[in-house]
């Protein structure tokens, strides 16, 4: 069973890093799914995600229940909005649109009413 996480948690980062430059592709539900997966899989491997230079701290924060920073959640939700009304004009059936703006509310819904925000201490950064 650990070889499944560790496969999938490996393919997760892929996708996760892949969604850096596909505008469709969502980065951080891929790194989430990776560390749940090596945290049942491997302990080396999920210190080495949470202990990562660029995805580290998110993960670390979002793991702990801190949430994420109200930039993050503000750059997502541009970011999201923003492919999706690039996305919806390229179909002929409404229902593609349809499911495409469902989808973008539940994630905004989600991101902004049950997902923490993080608070920076200012004092910390100085």
């Amino acid at each position: 069973m650990k070889l499944f996480y560790n496969v999938a948690g490996a393919l997760a980062v892929l996708l996760g890093i892949l969604g850096l430059f596909l505008p469709l592709l969502p980065t951080t539900p891929f790194l989430l799914l990776a560390s749940w997966c090596f945290a049942r899989g491997s302990d080396r491997l999920h210190r080495w995600l949470l202990s990562h230079r660029v995805f580290g701290e998110y993960l670390r924060n979002f793991e702990a229940g801190r949430g994420i920073p109200l930039k993050a959640k503000i750059l997502a939700t541009t970011m999201l909005w923003g492919s999706l009304m690039l996305a919806m004009p390229r179909f002929d059936s409404p229902a593609i649109p349809a499911v495409l703006v469902l989808t973008g509310a539940c994630v905004s819904v989600y991101l902004w009413r049950f997902l923490p925000t993080l608070r920076l201490d200012r004092s910390a950064q100085r």
